[in-house]
């Protein structure tokens, strides 16, 4: 018998796991069913609250309402959201943030029920409305500090750039577009009460949707005995005195705070109120044209938000940042001095664009950054700076245009942010605090999609 030379037979491969395509960076968020379940909710509100922003003014307006009657309830509104600012965020660091969501959720659907059924009855009055909208102006301003504060326990760090900015897209695409968009349809081909009749409807289902995202603990570093056996009102003002130390001790988020508060006192004006004269009195539009321009700029929001969460988060985040607010605002510029009412809006996306690209930035960053325990009093810091000054902005774009031209108004709406970001950034050395705390992920590994 001769010997036989033998190749050794490989052994059997290991299956190897089928290729999975990676889901893009905007998406990534709903791996996870308690995002996906939240941000169901978070589109049904949104569009719910788009119709009843309509709704409610030709509500307004079929019981006889004029532009006085109107700016009692949006007033009302206002001061509804301005009371409670701070303490909302006391209550999103000590109450879980899924139980406030629903309060507010339920607070706003009895509104909305309640003046549907008075519109269907015929016995709206303004004072009906005007309690309502500041019950529910109350309620946001318990809504916002929450629902910041609750999301990095429903999603991990890598996911949080992408979940503000599918947020940021939410909002102008389908509570400033396609909810009024639907109340203006049904206003004008049924009624009032059927308009506010479906922001309800909608509304409801939304808050049965919210109802089904997990309870989630309220991330504190540790009980609070002490605080626990003091006086509720004490314990209040402590809360809020220790967010407020810590906005004061934290130079990147007094300067960026301080920068905001220019920045919103300088454009917010002339936004709101001086662009329909700008359309009417300059360049001979109506209010056709003014819609044109508000939807160019909710659809650069849209656009701004989407591309920034599609991103990795800038290595100079709070530079980056600060600089396309600042130097956003030059689109002002070219308002002031436009010709045509397509010029205006192609300025106002770019305006859009570079207002909400940057929010992307800025909610991750608070998120990222700002101590769990303290989140939620440092979103109502936030929402403060930026709901109280916005009034102010308002009353003194008209007064301020009519004494020194509606061109230079917009010129310094244009130019102040910029300058205003660029001292923060230095007087801040916001540069050097970047680099000390990275927020730059790696790429991730990839995952099966909807892995929940």
């Amino acid at each position: 018998m001769t010997d036989q030379l033998t190749t050794p037979t490989p052994a059997p491969e290991s299956p190897q796991p089928p290729a999975v395509r990676k889901l893009p960076r905007a998406l990534t968020p709903f791996r996870h069913a308690a995002y996906r379940r939240l941000g169901a909710a978070l589109v049904l509100s949104t569009f719910a609250g788009g119709v009843w922003v309509v709704a409610l003014v030709w509500e307004v307006i079929r019981i006889g309402g004029g532009a006085s009657q109107l700016s009692v309830v949006s007033t009302a509104g206002a001061v509804g959201v301005l009371l409670p600012a701070l303490l909302g965020g006391v209550v999103a660091d000590r109450v879980p943030q899924k139980l406030i969501l629903l309060a507010v959720a339920a607070l706003e659907l009895t509104g909305m029920a309640v003046v549907a059924l008075l519109s269907w009855t015929d016995q709206t009055e303004v004072w009906h409305l005007a309690v309502v909208s500041f019950a529910t102006g109350m309620g946001l301003a318990f809504y916002y500090p929450a629902y910041s504060a609750w999301l990095p326990a429903l999603v991990p760090e890598e996911d949080l750039m992408a979940v503000n900015g599918f947020e940021g897209m939410v909002r102008p695409t389908v509570g400033q577009a396609l909810g009024p968009g639907l109340a203006g349809v049904v206003v004008g081909g049924v009624s009032t009460s059927a308009a506010l009749g479906l922001a309800a409807g909608f509304h409801l289902v939304g808050l049965l949707v919210l109802a089904t995202v997990p309870l989630t603990a309220v991330r504190r570093k540790e009980p609070d005995d002490e605080a626990a056996d003091s006086p509720a009102v004490a314990t209040v003002l402590s809360d809020m005195r220790e967010g407020f130390v810590y906005m004061v001790r934290t130079p990147w988020l007094l300067a960026t705070l301080l920068f905001a508060s220019i920045m919103i006192l300088a454009m917010m004006g002339p936004f709101e109120v001086l662009i329909p004269f700008l359309i009417k009195d300059t360049l001979g539009g109506g209010p056709g044209d003014h819609a044109v321009v508000m939807a160019a700029f909710g659809i650069g929001g849209a656009v701004g938000s989407m591309v920034m969460a599609s991103i990795r988060m800038p290595r100079r985040y709070l530079t980056w940042m600060n600089l396309m607010w600042g130097f956003g605002a030059l689109p002002f510029l070219v308002m002031g001095f436009a010709g045509e009412v397509w010029v205006v809006a192609v300025a106002a996306f770019v305006l859009g664009a570079f207002f909400s690209a940057p929010m992307v930035i800025w909610g991750t960053l608070l998120q990222r950054r700002v101590p769990p325990h303290l989140l939620g009093r440092v979103a109502s810091l936030d929402f403060f700076v930026s709901v109280s000054l916005m009034p102010i902005s308002m009353a003194l774009a008209g007064p301020v245009s009519e004494w020194i031209g509606l061109q230079t108004t917009f010129a310094i709406a244009a130019i102040v942010p910029g300058i205003a970001a660029a001292l923060a950034i230095w007087l801040a050395k916001l540069p050097a605090d970047e680099l000390a705390h990275p927020l730059r992920d790696e790429p991730e590994p990839v995952e099966p999609a909807l892995a929940d």
